[in-house]
C-alpha cells in the first residue's frame, strides 16, 4: 500500500470539516500540505502538516500527487486546470464549476492527461440517502411516482463576509445546497426530460439567491427539490411515494454536525443515526401490510476517500466523476433559465453535444 501524498488548498469550512479529518485518519492518504494565505489555523489540529501561502507552491512540489481544492467556486476552473497541467490528480469541492462548459473542458483535459478528476458530492454517502437508494433498488415502495427532497435551514440574518452571500459567480443557495439535491436526484433517476424552477432572494437585503423550488420532470414521475433559509420548522427531508407505498424521513444525516463538533470519522458509530430519526415506511410486502420505522443505513463519507484511492492507484471508477458533476451544473443552468423566463424548458444536456 502506497499512501497518496496530498495537499489541501484552502482551510475554510469545507477544508476544515469535510476534508482535513479524513486525510488525517484515512491510512491510504498522507496529509502533507495545506494552503492558507493569511491564517495558520490548520497547524493547531495538524501540527505535522506543512503550510504554504500560495497554490503554486503546492502544485510545483513534485512529491504532491493529489490536490484537494476547497476555495470559492469562482476559482475552481483555473485552479483545477493549473493542477492538471502540473500532472496532479484533483479532488474539488462541489459545485464543480460555475458553468457546465468549464466542467466538460476540465473533464476532457483530465482524460487527455490520464489523471483523476473527482468532485466531492459527499451527500451521496448520507445515511438517509443511502436508505432511499436501497428502498428504490428493492422496490419496497413499488414503482416510484413522486419524490421530494428538502435542504432547509433557518438563517434569517446574512453574513456578507462570506462569499456565498455575495453577488459572485457560483454564489447562492442553488449552487451551494442545490448541487447536493440535484446530484442525488440524478443518481436516483438519471437526467430529466424537462426542468421547471423558481429561484428567489427572500431575505431583505440579500444579494444571492437563498431559496429555490425545482421540478425535474421524468416520464413517470417528478422529482421536487427545495431549499430555503427561512424554514424554522422543517418538514420531511425526503418523501418517496410509489405503487406499493410511501417512505417519509425527517432530520438530516449526523456526519456534518459530528465533524463540526470535533469528532473523527474513524470513531465507532460515527455515521449512525439515532433511532428517533429513522424514517417511516408504509407498504405492502409479500402479501403483508407493514407500517413502521426503517433503520437508517450508516453514513459513509469515508467511503468517498477509499474509492478515490482506488481510482488513483488501481484505475477503478472515480467516486464522482467530472462528467457527472458537470451534469449537475447543466441542471442548474436549466433551472436558472426556467426561473428567468417563467416557463418549463427542455433539459439541455451539454455533455451529449
Amino acid at each position: 500500500m502506497k499512501k497518496i501524498r496530498t495537499g489541501l488548498a484552502g482551510y475554510g469550512l469545507s477544508g476544515e470539516v469535510f476534508h482535513a479529518p479524513f486525510l488525517h485518519t484515512n491510512p491510504l492518504f498522507e496529509f502533507a500540505m495545506v494552503m492558507e494565505r493569511s491564517k495558520n489555523l490548520a497547524r493547531k489540529r495538524y501540527p505535522y502538516v506543512e503550510r504554504v501561502h500560495s497554490f503554486d507552491q503546492m502544485i510545483l512540489d513534485p512529491s504532491i500527487e493529489l490536490v484537494v481544492i476547497t476555495t470559492p467556486n469562482e476559482y475552481h476552473f483555473e485552479m483545477i486546470k493549473e493542477a492538471l497541467m502540473k500532472d496532479k490528480h484533483v479532488l474539488v469541492e462541489k459545485p464543480f464549476t460555475v458553468t457546465s462548459s468549464e466542467g466538460y473542458k476540465l473533464d476532457d483535459l483530465a482524460k487527455k492527461r490520464n489523471l483523476v478528476l473527482a468532485v466531492y458530492h459527499n451527500r451521496r454517502w448520507d445515511g438517509d440517502f443511502l436508505t432511499v437508494q436501497a428502498l428504490l433498488k428493492q422496490e419496497l415502495a413499488g414503482n416510484p411516482s413522486a419524490f421530494e427532497a428538502h435542504f432547509d435551514r433557518f438563517e434569517s440574518g446574512m453574513n456578507f463576509d462570506s462569499w456565498r452571500e455575495k453577488d459572485l459567480p457560483g454564489s447562492g443557495v442553488l449552487f451551494d445546497l442545490g448541487s447536493h439535491l440535484i446530484d442525488q436526484a440524478l443518481c436516483l433517476f438519471g437526467k430529466p426530460e424537462e426542468v421547471t424552477a423558481n429561484i428567489e432572494i427572500q431575505r431583505e437585503g440579500g444579494m444571492a439567491d437563498d431559496a429555490f423550488d425545482i421540478h425535474l420532470h421524468y416520464k413517470t414521475l417528478t422529482a421536487v427539490l427545495k431549499s430555503g433559509m427561512l424554514i424554522r420548522e422543517p418538514g420531511p427531508r425526503y418523501q418517496l411515494h410509489g405503487s406499493k407505498g410511501s417512505f417519509i424521513k425527517y432530520g438530516i444525516d449526523p456526519q456534518e454536525e459530528r465533524l463540526k463538533a470535533g469528532a473523527w470519522p474513524d470513531e465507532k458509530d460515527f455515521g449512525f443515526e439515532p433511532e428517533e430519526s429513522w424514517g417511516i415506511l408504509n407498504t405492502d410486502f409479500n402479501g403483508l401490510h407493514f407500517r413502521g420505522n426503517i433503520e437508517t443505513l450508516p453514513g459513509q463519507y469515508n467511503t468517498f476517500y477509499n474509492k478515490l484511492y482506488e481510482s488513483i492507484r488501481d484505475g477503478k471508477k472515480v467516486p464522482v466523476s467530472a462528467s457527472e458533476a458537470a451534469a449537475v451544473i447543466d441542471v442548474i443552468e436549466c433551472a436558472r433559465k426556467s426561473a428567468a423566463e417563467g416557463r418549463t424548458i427542455r433539459f439541455i444536456d451539454r455533455g451529449a453535444e
